[in-house]
């Protein structure tokens, strides 16, 4: 599994309904849209996207698109570990309405979700196998049944020569990042697609470098990153052995 996401939807009822219905985005309506959830932000228009390919955007930018009854964010900065921590403007922006968050990370097997209606936060989930469950908060979803009844345990397969161990949840995280996504957003990232599932690729985001107040500029976080690389020691590479043991080997 390689699937990442950070998305925020707002709708004024069922997510998968409104997105099969919608047609090309607005800018103007979107970039009011992004004007208001980024108070006092440097937002500057720039290449865009789909919903299947922009739920992950590079740091710094934000995918998004504003339909009437449904609009929808891909950000990182949606991706912490509490949803029920999400910033209260953003929270506000939903009155009236259905709020979805989704972020999963493939790397580290972690997952969150959470539900709003009208404000009030009635579902939030957030684990990983490091971790465990970070957070959980009112009652699980339809589709979340079949995980904690111990139907869909995790199909871990372990490394050559390592014993295999038991799996530190209940279930594999991205599997359920999979229905949840489907469940409240119609699509998913990996899997087999169903019928009636939206058409993700189909759907085009509008692109918009965002800076907001006080927020570490990301060309400066990318550059830090490239001069702790160059101090760092050589990796170093290894084959298994016949008996199972590590071999330390020149390179690829």
């Amino acid at each position: 599994m390689g699937a990442k996401t950070g998305l925020l939807m707002y709708a004024d009822g069922d997510v998968p309904g409104l997105l099969r219905r919608v047609g090309a985005a607005d800018l103007d309506w979107t970039a009011i849209m992004m004007r208001r959830l980024y108070p006092g932000g440097e937002i500057e228009e720039c290449e865009g996207s789909n919903l299947y390919d922009g739920v992950y955007p590079p740091k710094g930018t934000a995918y998004a698109a504003s339909w009437p009854g449904v609009d929808v964010i891909g950000d990182q900065r949606v991706m912490i570990d509490a949803p029920s921590q999400l910033p209260e403007h953003l929270v506000a922006a939903s009155a009236g309405r259905r709020l979805v968050l989704h972020a999963m990370h493939s790397v580290i097997d972690w997952l969150a979700f959470a539900v709003w209606e009208d404000g009030r936060l009635v579902r939030s989930l957030s684990l990983s196998p490091d971790s465990g469950i970070i957070e959980n908060i009112g009652e699980p979803l339809p589709f979340e049944l079949p995980y904690w009844a111990a139907d869909r345990p995790a199909d871990i397969v372990p490394w050559p020569g390592e014993e295999e161990e038991p799996f530190a949840l209940p279930f594999h995280p991205l599997e359920l990042g999979e229905d949840a996504l489907r469940a409240l957003c119609g699509f998913i990232q990996e899997g087999y697609p169903e019928p009636d599932d939206v058409d993700a690729d189909n759907i085009r985001l509008h692109g918009f470098h965002v800076r907001v107040p006080h927020e570490p500029d990301p060309a400066e976080q990318e550059a830090e990153l490239h001069r702790a690389v160059e101090i760092t020691d050589p990796p170093r590479f290894y084959s298994l052995g016949p008996d199972g043991s590590l071999i330390e080997r020149d390179g690829l």
